[in-house]
């Protein structure tokens, strides 16, 4: 048995096998001690040398040993035996000496293992052929099949060629059906040729082979359990191929019906066509077809709405008796958002009125033209001849805007070490928010100065996975269990809490902290440099303190969790400080001069007395600040840059002047040609803590943002809007970058980003600091220079109508529509604007018109609602010039 093992080790296969054979059962069961050890030996590291050659013998040798076929199976199966490139051959031969009934056992248990063991197809099939049981039907056995048939392709012929002799045929498609997320498998290879799953199937089913009713009710089936679009359109269209007959069309009425009321779109319309050609042969009984418009006229789809709506139409014109039961469903259009929608199906009612029977159908008529818009309402009252009464007084539009919302108090920090672990714990787990971070960083500071013993034990079980933790052992950086600079890079809140904590545990060492506290930081740099040498000089600067000369606590943590802390709590810290004899670090009264409220001018003054008295430099320093007036906005330039169009900040002297040379780049000008410079801050997560630098200078961070959010509309990337609902709860005056960058957030790619934007502007409409119609204005010349689409921005706005801010959401259209419509008179094909975007635009800005009764002209859409046709753009023009008609009249 020895000479078994040394061969397991040494990797030859051919031998094991040989040695197996010469034993019996209970010799071979007294090896599985031996194995189970070598196995779990190999496990601590799987890919080195002596493994991957020990592991394809250990494989076969684990197979032979083990009597029961739970044990085998589980054998065959285990995660660390997967990559063993052992041949199924080999292990068939190995067990083909089995009983029938137990390599059936066997066979099953290795089907019912989930597709993610990867246990061969050929291995589970060889036993099923050597047992002569019955086939699985197993997702891991189907999808093995599917796999070993697709591949085959190597061996010459079709898949249809490969799927004719197979004996199991039938039970296996029949599997297919009943096989979850299966659809993105079938599909490969494209098409419907005889080499692709719907074209064989197809193929098959015409010749015989497989049972043509079994395989259209399960494809009808499937597509009734439902499924996403790409799940579903293989089996929609192997369906189509399969090419029905009337009979077999009409037979399956209950399931057209079901699909056209509830499937993904492209099912529903085929369904839609299907009962379209039945009733119009005459196949479909009017209640039927009414079942059926009940459904369909619900549905968001505007095109399958239409499409029932012409169904309907030919219908009635054909038989006149059918008006009685279906002009009122033609009527349950008049409540579809679509204004479009309404036209037509009020185009209907009108057309065939005259075919009524039934007078009381009139009346239901008149009630459900209610729902209509209003010039379409008054048009219907014309036409069904109801009178209505004397309107009452109309009500005041009120508009109706979220609460907007309070910062969060950050509270005391940790009173123990046990709960500073805890906070910092959290905070290494996920994006701790500035709340969060902060809260970690004030007990961090607080207790190493308090008992740096006790921290430290509480901290070792949360560090034990940290990459600096274990800085002494031979592979450590440098060899020296000590980092330097290169080491930490702090570009986002993890990094700062790494940076901390490595020097609070002392492997960090202190001349590289001082060195980098007394570095003058570079003027090239990418546009959000300034931010980051602000937030990181903080850091560092408390991380040399830790080593050197502990802080009692921070000055700079904010009250709130945006950033802004109280005047009189931080004369509170510097009297502590006074009291304690402590010495300030440059860097945290830095962060706490930029973060104290001085909009609240009565507290501020109250505030700088109290900083006088103190009698220090710090107090007068902090007197002097909150003294000087509230900070106002930055001059601005425009700047374009492609078809974007950025904003340059001049200087602001205040931040120039007692500040740390860190820090002064804040209140340098910026230029849109930083932005060429390479960027390392590609973390969307460091950008709150940008905005809790400064939060009473928005506008500073949103100028050097606007970049980010840009590139969301115009270049597709993901993420930076995520950013805006922050700067609209943050403080100072909501100015030029503040909009340009919410304009860009409206318009970006991903729908994400689209509703962080969205939840930004209406923040700022509860806050009362929304400047529509300067957002109007950025959004006309963004959509008309190309840097955002009209459909993304139609899609926004009707996002945040929906919410009940129509008047916030007309002001701000109507002041992006002139520009849009005067480029789109003169634009020609070339325009930016494209017609179908702007009639969208053009459907929001009437409906929000229509519900806060807006009043004035549109310059230009007169123009446009004078063109001839029915196009979305023309009607929605006379829609909204209708709607600013009424809303004088009122």
């Amino acid at each position: 048995m020895s000479s078994l093992m040394e061969a397991v080790r040494a990797g030859r296969t051919p031998e094991v096998v040989s040695l197996l054979d010469e034993m019996t059962d209970t010799e071979r069961r007294s090896l599985l001690p031996e194995l189970k050890a070598l196995r779990k030996e190999l496990r601590a590291a799987p890919w080195e040398a002596d493994a991957r050659r020990a592991y394809p013998p250990l494989y076969a040798a684990g197979v032979a040993c083990q009597t029961g076929a739970a044990a085998v199976a589980a054998w065959i199966a285990a995660a660390d035996m997967r990559w063993s490139q052992t041949a199924p051959a080999l292990l068939l031969r190995i067990l083909g000496d089995r009983s029938p009934e137990w390599l059936a056992d066997l066979a099953h248990r290795l089907a019912e293992r989930p597709a993610s063991s990867a246990v061969p197809y050929e291995l589970m099939s060889g036993l099923v052929r050597l047992s002569g049981c019955a086939v699985p039907t197993t997702d891991a056995y189907v999808r093995g099949w599917m796999g070993h048939l697709g591949w085959a392709w190597r061996q010459g012929g079709t898949l249809l060629d490969r799927l004719r002799p197979d004996p199991h045929l039938t039970e296996l498609v029949a599997a297919l059906f009943e096989t979850g997320d299966i659809g993105g498998q079938l599909e490969w290879p494209h098409g419907d040729g005889p080499d692709t799953w719907t074209g064989a199937l197809a193929r098959l089913t015409a010749e015989g082979a497989l049972d043509r009713k079994v395989m259209v009710d399960a494809c009808v089936s499937r597509l009734l359990r439902g499924g996403t679009n790409t799940e579903l359109r293989v089996f929609l269209r192997l369906l189509k191929l399969l090419d029905l007959g009337r009979d077999e069309e009409r037979e399956r009425t209950g399931d057209w019906l079901a699909l056209a009321s509830a499937a993904v779109s492209p099912v529903a319309s085929h369904a839609q066509s299907v009962l379209a050609a039945l009733a119009l042969d005459g196949e479909l009984t009017t209640r039927r077809l009414a079942e059926m418009s009940d459904a369909v006229l619900f549905r968001p789809e505007k095109k399958l709405v239409r499409a029932q709506l012409v169904l309907l139409g030919k219908v009635l014109t054909r038989d006149a008796a059918t008006a009685d039961e279906l002009l009122p469903v033609v009527a349950q259009a008049f409540g579809h958002e679509d204004s479009d929608v309404q036209e037509r199906a009020l185009k209907l009612v009108e057309r065939h009125l005259n075919k009524l029977g039934n007078t009381q159908v009139r009346g239901e008529l008149a009630v459900a033209a209610e729902q209509l818009i209003p010039a379409l309402r008054s048009r219907a009252g014309l036409l069904l001849g109801s009178t209505p009464a004397a309107p009452a007084p109309a009500l005041e539009y009120e508009e109706i805007l979220p609460p907007a919302p309070h910062p969060a108090h950050l509270g005391p920090a940790p009173m123990s070490a046990v709960e500073v672990a805890e906070e910092v714990g959290a905070a290494l787990a996920a994006e701790p928010g500035v709340a969060g971070f902060e809260r970690a960083l004030a007990g961090l500071v607080r207790h190493a100065y308090r008992d740096r013993e006790m921290l430290l034990e509480a901290l070792g079980p949360v560090l034990t996975r940290r990459w600096w933790y274990d800085a002494d052992s031979p592979d450590g950086p440098n060899h020296t269990g000590r980092f330097d600079r290169s080491d930490f890079t702090v570009s986002d809140a993890e990094d700062g809490l790494d940076l901390l904590l490595a020097a609070l545990f002392g492997k960090v060492n202190p001349g590289t902290l001082h060195a980098f506290v007394r570095q003058v930081p570079t003027v090239r740099d990418c546009g959000h440099g300034a931010l980051s040498r602000a937030f990181a000089a903080r850091l560092w600067e408390v991380a040399y303190r830790l080593r050197t000369d502990p802080l009692p606590f921070l000055l700079s943590t904010p009250t709130w969790s945006t950033g802004l802390l109280e005047p009189d709590e931080l004369v509170d810290r510097l009297d502590e400080y006074r009291r304690l004899g402590a010495r300030v670090s440059a860097a945290d009264f830095a962060q706490a001069l930029l973060r104290v409220r001085r909009t609240d001018r009565a507290a501020a003054v109250r505030a700088a007395e109290r900083a006088t008295a103190l009698g220090t430099a710090e107090g007068a320093r902090l007197a002097d600040w909150l003294g000087e007036a509230e900070p106002g906005l930055p001059t601005t330039r425009r700047r374009t840059s492609g078809n974007r169009i950025l904003l340059e900040c001049g200087e602001i002297l205040e931040l120039q002047g007692d500040f740390p040379a860190e820090f002064r780049p804040l209140g340098r000008p910026t230029s849109v040609v930083e932005e060429r410079w390479y960027c390392h801050h590609w973390s969307n997560d460091i950008r709150p803590h940008w905005l809790a630098l400064l939060p009473e200078r928005r506008e500073l961070v949103a100028g050097r943002l606007l970049p980010d959010l840009s590139a969301g509309a115009v270049h597709d990337e993901r993420g930076a809007a995520a950013v805006l609902p922050l700067l609209a709860e943050s403080g100072g005056e909501a100015g030029e970058a503040v909009h340009l960058g919410l304009a860009y957030g409206l318009g970006a790619r991903h729908a994400e980003d689209r509703l962080a934007a969205v939840d930004a502007l209406l923040i700022l409409a509860a806050r009362g600091q929304l400047d529509a119609a300067r957002l109007g204005a950025d959004l006309g010349q963004l959509v008309r220079r190309g840097a955002l689409k009209p459909l993304r921005l139609a899609e926004s706005a009707r996002t945040a109508a929906a919410t009940g801010a129509n008047a916030t959401i007309w002001e701000m259209l109507r002041h992006a529509l002139p520009v849009l419509l005067a480029e789109l008179a003169v634009g020609g094909s070339g325009s930016a604007v494209s017609a179908r975007g702007l009639g969208e635009l053009l459907a929001v800005a009437a409906e929000s018109a229509e519900r806060c009764r807006a009043r004035g002209e549109i310059p230009h859409l007169a123009q446009t609602a004078d063109r001839r046709g029915s196009s979305r753009l023309v009607s929605q023009a006379r829609r909204l010039r209708t709607a600013l008609a009424l809303g004088m009249a009122a």
